[in-house]
């Protein structure tokens, strides 16, 4: 059964298997297919087309299965290989140990926020940004914010989503005002703070991870897999509790059509969220 290890807890051969695997991937082009992806599937709320990867119920099992593809990927060129998650309630400074220069590298540079270290700074040859929504063939961060300083959510954060008794709530968008799903994905509507727990994550790191296409930083993949690991222990915790909406929305709501329901298949695999709920089959966390 594949472990997916908090990325403190890997050996310098797990990070540079993992490294190399991402960068051969890269290499083949198959990288880029998951950052189309993702772009293609981030759906907001005013767009008047179904939504199943953003602002919406299927947040957390759609970024499971796409995780899980890209896992797969991954273990097609070195099967040893898993994603690490990063708890960043722990590792919540730019010096932490993912932003060393033999794993992701570090923030990027004065200026343009070009990252200059690490094995995806484009100075090495390796890592040209092909799919993006701004100019620039490079990767960016402001690990941060220095200009504007932002933390990184802190254990109390999590605690508080983790305490939320129902998934989700009506209007399944990125206004609900209740539910797991939104105290952690982290859009908060009407409040000063406007982006939390997840969202949060991607301001800090800055730079591509603002975007749509946010896995052109392969620490996305780190910070989702944390995010998984979080879904799992809410489920834990509720066991009562099951997916929402658990019955397609009716022809009168207006959400009918654009969110999806437990039995209804997610784009672009045809699988539905009830069969993402278990993820003990494929892998596990350590």
């Amino acid at each position: 059964m594949p472990v997916r290890k908090n990325q403190r807890d890997l050996t310098a051969s797990e990070k540079k298997r993992f490294v190399d695997a991402v960068l051969e991937l890269k290499r083949r082009g198959e990288y880029d297919e998951f950052v189309r992806m993702h772009g293609e599937f981030y759906v907001t709320d005013g767009e008047l087309r179904p939504r199943a990867a953003h602002m919406t119920p299927s947040f957390f099992p759609w970024h499971r299965r796409y995780l899980l593809e890209f896992e797969r990927s991954l273990q097609r060129i070195d099967d040893r290989v898993t994603v690490p998650y990063w708890d960043w309630t722990l590792d919540a400074s730019a010096g932490s140990s993912l932003w060393a220069d033999d794993f992701l590298g570090g923030t990027g540079r004065t200026g343009d926020r070009r990252v200059t270290t690490g094995p995806f700074a484009y100075g090495n040859g390796n890592w040209t940004v092909n799919s993006r929504v701004v100019d620039g063939r490079y990767l960016t961060r402001d690990l941060g914010r220095p200009s504007d300083p932002l933390t990184l959510p802190t254990k109390a954060d999590v605690e508080r989503a983790l305490a939320e008794g129902a998934y989700d709530a009506p209007p399944w968008d990125s206004t609900a005002r209740s539910g797991f799903r939104n105290a952690l994905e982290g859009w908060s509507a009407g409040s000063p703070e406007r982006w939390r727990t997840h969202n949060r994550v991607h301001r800090w790191v800055g730079g591509l991870m603002l975007g749509a296409t946010s896995p052109n930083d392969p620490v996305f993949w780190l910070h989702h897999a944390f995010v998984d690991l979080l879904w799992e222990r809410w489920r834990r915790a509720h066991p009562g509790a099951g997916y929402l909406p658990a019955a397609k929305l009716p022809r009168g709501d207006r959400q009918h059509k654009r969110v999806f329901a437990l039995d209804e298949p997610l784009p672009p695999w045809d699988v539905t969220p009830a069969e993402l709920l278990d993820h003990t089959r494929w892998y596990r966390y350590g």
